[in-house]
């Protein structure tokens, strides 16, 4: 039978339902329990020992089995999955013929009866009523085979929840995880703020924008890139610590560490640098590890991590030294160009001896650090929006940190001179008009800073990345509950 076939079978239903006085789609059902309370608080019954406790259970039919005057089911609520048994003796006639003919798996239901526990050992409700709360019309995927495709778990990521346990865990660990970090900011003093997300002008990374139009102005707007510019204006207005946890949207490819739209943490902290920043990164780390999962050690894809502090430091230069075997600080020019061809490293803008080195050191460094390291003092050419280090002026106080290859965060100590902040936002608008991903020139930023921002220690970091390795996600598309997709075909209601 074809799908169309089957939603139209079960619309006959809902025909057949109403002529019974049925309403399948009642208004509210009054649950007093959950699977994982029940199966938790009765887990030591006998077999075949029934209780005088009635229960009040909801959720979606997953499996139904007719025996004749008797049956089992499963229901499954957000909690979990227990079965009910339901007989024409206790339900009557015909609401026993209701349950077999007219309602199907994928339905909602709701149950009272006591709880037992079977001949086979499980517990399960015995039903002394039941109601229909919602008529599904199409069909569940085939358990195993039916729901396996990622751009179909992506595109319904409903069904995915339904059918695939895992994956609602995944969420579940989610929200706990955005509200561990929550509770780390709120103990530490630092307050939330909200950064809009329709800008006149974008900033705070490089990367293309989404644009959009405003007709009450008349005027191009922008989904945020980046909450960095709007942070810092608070800094400026005397908010010493504050935090934010929000949506970027960047106009870039999607792949296993990439979505166009992307939920980020960024915080800024006034009198502190980047090494205060990298204490705090491991200390969020840190407390969320243990808050959610009562551990540092974490198992990744196959390979042992470990998240306590403190995590290991490098240069730059030091860590593509280690891990490339190239000693590139010494090195002319020339010679950093030909390790450029020699390993097909292009860039986008022509040669740059500091974007050449952060590139040589994406290429050949980043895929080899597994356990959580900051790679520090990134060459001057890299940000325009931090500080140069005091031990060298041609790099910045900048850190990025990694975790198996993938870049988690990034972190500066904040650049606050209001003139050298226009020169080099002069320079990047250069470079915008030449077609080039740069930063624009803010001039409302500008003049926030020329007001005057106290040292300030940045750190943004990416919370689906964080969530792919405290919950073993193979990707990022894996932790964000509706992924970006492409545009899909027709469905039945369309045709």
């Amino acid at each position: 039978m074809t799908e169309n076939e089957l939603i139209k079978q079960r619309i006959e239903k809902i025909k057949l339902l109403k002529e019974r006085g049925i309403n399948p789609y009642p208004y509210k059902f009054d649950r007093k329990n959950y699977s994982d309370e029940i199966l938790k608080k009765y887990k030591n019954l006998k077999k075949d020992e029934v209780t005088n406790s009635i229960v009040k259970v909801a959720g979606r039919l997953v499996t139904k089995r007719i025996m004749g005057k008797a049956s089992f089911g499963h229901i499954q609520d957000q909690n979990g999955r227990i079965q009910f048994y339901i007989r024409e003796d206790d339900v009557g006639k015909e609401n026993y013929s209701v349950f077999k003919k007219l309602i199907d798996i994928g339905d909602f239901i709701g149950i009272e009866g006591n709880v037992f526990r079977t001949k086979m050992g499980e517990i399960s409700v015995w039903t002394k009523k039941y109601v229909l709360l919602c008529k599904a019309i199409r069909t569940l995927p085939e358990k195993w085979h039916g729901l396996q495709d990622p751009e179909i778990r992506h595109r319904h990521r409903c069904l995915d929840l339904i059918m695939n346990p895992d994956v609602k865990k995944v969420f579940i660990l989610r929200g706990k995880i955005i509200s561990a970090i929550r509770e780390y900011f709120e103990k530490n003093g630092f307050l939330e703020v909200e950064i809009p997300l329709l800008q006149p002008v974008y900033g705070g990374a490089k990367a293309k924008p989404f644009k959009t139009y405003i007709n009450a102005f008349h005027m191009d707007m922008y989904l945020s890139i980046s909450p960095e510019l709007y942070l810092k204006r608070a800094v400026v207005g005397g908010l010493e610590n504050v935090y934010t946890i929000c949506k970027n949207f960047r106009n870039e490819g999607v792949d296993k560490t990439h979505n166009p739209e992307f939920t980020m943490m960024e915080c800024y902290s006034a009198y502190k640098d980047y090494e205060d920043m990298m204490k705090i990164t491991e200390e969020i780390y840190n407390y969320v590890a243990k808050k959610v999962l009562g551990t540092t050690k974490i198992e990744y894809q196959g390979k042992k991590i470990n998240l306590s502090a403190p995590w290991k430091r490098l240069t730059m230069i030091d860590a593509i030294k280690k891990y490339a075997g190239v000693n590139i600080k010494d090195m002319a020019d020339e010679e950093i160009k030909k390790v450029l061809e020699e390993n097909r490293i292009e860039l986008e803008e022509g040669y740059n001896r500091g974007l050449a080195i952060e590139a040589i050191f994406e290429e050949l460094v980043q895929p080899k650090i597994i356990q959580p390291t900051f790679i520090t003092n990134h060459p001057k050419e890299t940000s325009p929006l931090c500080k140069q280090w005091r031990k060298d002026p041609d790099y910045l106080e900048r850190f990025e940190p990694f975790i198996n290859g993938c870049e988690v965060g990034n972190g500066y100590t904040e650049l606050n001179d209001p003139i050298l902040q226009r020169k080099l936002m002069v320079e990047q608008a250069k470079k915008l008009k030449r077609g080039l991903e740069a930063h624009p020139l803010d001039e409302d930023f500008l003049i926030a800073m020329e007001y005057g921002m106290p040292p300030t220690g940045g750190l943004g970091l990416g919370i689906d990345r964080m969530v792919m390795f405290l919950t073993n996600a193979p990707s990022i598309r894996e932790t964000i509950m509706f992924p970006t997709v492409k545009p899909r075909e027709k469905t039945y209601s369309e045709t």
